[in-house]
């Protein structure tokens, strides 16, 4: 039985390689056939051409823009302080953080009482000390009435000795009258000394007199001061931050009790590398009033404001680089100070130059320009700028040639493209509309109940924001943005 089942295998496996090698030796022949069969004419491998988007270049002017990062300050901000010590007695309604005030309006006033008895009791020396004056003014004309008596008096006694002198020297009178005139002259004389040492005391009691109502009107002056001190106003129209004062609380002197901002003087300031600055410079090395653009993201919406640049600071500032810029912001509706913006700076322009996508110029600073039969050539370019996606480069011997805009890894010098012509804006692509979605009654209400809450935002920009979110339709970014703050 062993045998039989040992010879049947084997049979089997011997039918197997027999049909094995019958299947080879046919394909080995057709394979043979096929390649000694005469066969038609080989067909020629041909070109392989790429499609390609190109435009013509033109030099035109363009004026370059710059991308910086800054903050918003003002620049009239004015640190409310106590000049005087003591218990606030009057703190006015708007004295709150947020609130605008006038120039001038009374914030705060402090007891005066001191002050004022201080200032009762200067105007009370200055009485006195015009009164001595007064009295002054009077004795020194006393004074000169006396010492002109006095010479009169001397004058009629000198004259009299002369003619007591002439009558003896005739030998007519006697010794004891010309004795008594000498006598009379030298009293006259002694009276007129005494006289003049009075007028002179009395132009010395006016000039103590005018020293003493210096003194006194400085005292007074101070005094008045002193009491003004007693009410801290409004230098200035603008609105109040930082506030810390509370009726009936004592503070003292030099105490910080808030801030006044000056939300129509705003400024924004942001650093440029040297490279930026260089190209923000005249000949002369001052900067150039540029024209600058903030916009301020406000979930999705934005909030802008024009200005100009103004100056840039005098130091660098130690571990720090670049240069200090400071740019002024006209109406700047929605702004506040501490905003931190995206700034828009207008280069000056420059002549000859195109904008490019940034993805025709290749890594080796070239273009691919469209040749002879329409294959590719590789051209050296000066690229002038690069801003956001697009380049701004040197056109000179380009002018009037086509070049690629969407250089891929299947494009290169040598290869033939079937140009695809059109303007700029249909190359580049995009139609520029905004994602607009629908919202559904309560997804919409949510939205605004978020924005109104929200303490991040001014009054200007939650009315845009609510007023934007009210449309029928909405843009998709910012209520992406919204509902991410929302954790939604």
């Amino acid at each position: 039985m062993r045998f039989l089942t040992r010879s049947l295998l084997g049979l089997f496996l011997l039918a197997v390689t027999i049909a094995l090698l019958a299947v080879a030796w046919v394909t080995l022949k057709s394979a043979i056939d096929i390649r000694n069969a005469e066969g038609g004419a080989s067909r020629p491998a041909e070109e392989r051409v790429f499609t390609a988007r190109v435009m013509t270049l033109q030099p035109v002017r363009i004026a370059p823009e710059m991308t910086a990062f800054g903050e918003v300050r003002s620049r009239r901000q004015l640190e409310l302080r106590a000049a005087a010590a003591g218990r606030i007695v009057e703190l006015a309604p708007e004295f709150a953080d947020g609130t605008a005030v006038e120039a001038g309006q009374l914030l705060i006033r402090i007891d005066p009482a001191d002050a004022q008895s201080a200032l009762d009791l200067a105007r009370t020396d200055m009485r006195e000390a015009e009164a001595e004056a007064r009295d002054a003014a009077r004795a020194l004309e006393l004074a000169r009435d006396d010492l002109a008596a006095a010479e009169a008096q001397e004058a009629l006694r000198a004259q009299a000795l002369e003619r007591q002198r002439g009558i003896a020297g005739r030998g007519l009178g006697v010794a004891a009258d010309l004795e008594a005139a000498e006598l009379a002259m030298s009293n006259a004389v002694q009276a007129t000394l005494s006289r003049r040492q009075a007028l002179a005391e009395a132009e010395a009691r006016v000039n103590r007199a005018a020293t003493a109502r210096e003194r006194v009107t400085l005292n007074l002056a101070d005094a008045e001061r002193r009491l003004a001190e007693t009410e801290l106003r409004a230098g200035f129209s603008g609105v109040l931050s930082g506030v810390a004062a509370v009726a009936g609380g004592l503070v003292a002197m030099n105490e910080k009790l808030g801030d006044l901002i000056d939300p129509e003087a705003l400024e924004v300031s942001f650093r440029l590398s040297n490279a930026q600055f260089a190209r923000l410079i005249d000949g002369d090395g001052a900067l150039l009033p540029q024209p600058v653009t903030a916009a301020l993201d406000v979930f999705g919406d934005e909030l802008v404001a024009e200005g100009n640049l103004a100056r840039v600071d005098a130091a660098v500032g130690e571990g720090l680089s670049g240069r200090l810029i400071f740019a002024n912001l006209g109406q700047a509706r929605g702004f506040r100070p501490g905003d931190f913006v995206t700034l828009t700076i207008i280069e000056p322009a420059l002549d000859g130059v195109a904008l490019l996508p940034a993805q025709a110029v290749g890594a080796d600073g070239t273009l691919l320009a469209l040749g002879p039969d329409e294959r590719l050539e590789a051209v050296p370019v000066a690229v002038l700028r690069r801003q956001g996606d697009d380049v701004i480069v040197r056109v000179g011997a380009l002018a009037g040639r086509e070049i690629v805009v969407e250089r891929t890894t299947l494009l290169g010098a040598g290869i033939r493209v079937r140009p695809i012509r059109g303007d700029q804006a249909a190359i580049r692509g995009g139609s520029g509309e905004e994602d607009l979605v629908d919202l559904t009654p309560e997804r919409r209400a949510a939205l605004i109940a978020f924005v109104e809450e929200s303490g991040a935002m001014g009054d200007d920009a939650k009315a845009s924001v609510i007023a934007r979110l009210r449309d029928d339709r909405v843009p998709a970014e910012m209520v992406a943005r919204i509902e991410a703050r929302m954790g939604g």
